[in-house]
C-alpha cells in the first residue's frame, strides 16, 4: 500500500522515468504527476543546458529548476495531493536538492537499467536524449557521484509494470528518505 508523500523518480534518459511517474501518480485517488523537466523548458531565451563543462551560468540554472519543482511538489502536497516528480537529478546536486523539500514522506526512487538497455529505449523513443552527453558519462556520475540513498531498480529485464509492482512493495522500507 502507497502512503500518500512526494515521489522522487530519477535516472537516466531513457529509464523510464515519465513511464513510470506517471502510473505511479495514476495508484492514488489524488496523485500528480509533476516532469521537472518542464521548468528547464520554459525558459524561452537565455538557456543553458548542463554540459560535461557547463559554466556556473548552468549549474546555476539547474538549481533553479530543482528549487521550482520542489516548492511545486510542497504546493500541491499541501493541498492534499500524492505527489510524483520525476526529472534527471545526478552528482552532487542531489543531496541540496532534497534539502528544498518541505513535505514528508520523501521517497526517492532511481531507475538503473544497464547501459545498452537504454541504448536500445533511446532508439525507439520519439525524442533524442543523448545529445549533448554520452550515456557512458552520465551513467559514471550517478554510479560515483550519486548518493546511495533511496530505492535503486536494475529495469533492465522488467516492464513497466513489474518496475511499478517493485517500488509499490519495496517503496516505504527502502525509497523512504524521512
Amino acid at each position: 500500500m502507497l502512503k500518500k508523500g512526494v515521489y522522487i523518480i530519477t535516472g537516466l534518459m531513457a529509464s523510464g522515468k515519465s513511464t513510470i511517474a506517471q502510473m505511479l501518480a495514476e495508484q492514488f485517488d489524488q496523485g500528480v504527476h509533476v516532469r521537472g523537466d518542464i521548468f528547464r523548458k520554459m525558459i524561452v531565451t537565455g538557456g543553458i543546458d548542463m554540459a560535461p563543462e557547463s559554466p556556473q551560468a548552468a549549474v546555476e540554472q539547474l538549481r533553479l529548476r530543482y528549487h521550482i519543482a520542489a516548492k511545486v511538489a510542497d504546493m500541491y502536497y499541501k493541498s492534499g495531493f500524492a505527489v510524483v516528480l520525476q526529472d534527471v537529478y545526478l552528482g552532487k546536486e542531489v543531496y541540496s536538492f532534497l534539502d528544498l523539500f518541505e513535505a514528508k514522506p520523501l521517497y526517492f526512487i532511481t531507475l538503473n537499467p544497464k547501459i545498452d538497455v537504454l541504448l536500445k529505449r533511446e532508439k525507439k523513443r520519439s525524442k533524442t536524449g543523448y545529445i549533448i552527453w554520452e550515456v557512458e558519462a552520465l551513467e559514471n556520475i550517478m554510479k560515483n557521484e550519486n548518493p546511495r540513498i533511496g530505492l535503486w531498480i536494475d529495469s533492465s529485464d522488467l516492464t513497466p509494470e513489474e518496475t511499478l509492482n517493485d517500488i509499490i512493495k519495496r517503496a516505504e522500507s527502502e525509497a523512504r528518505l524521512v
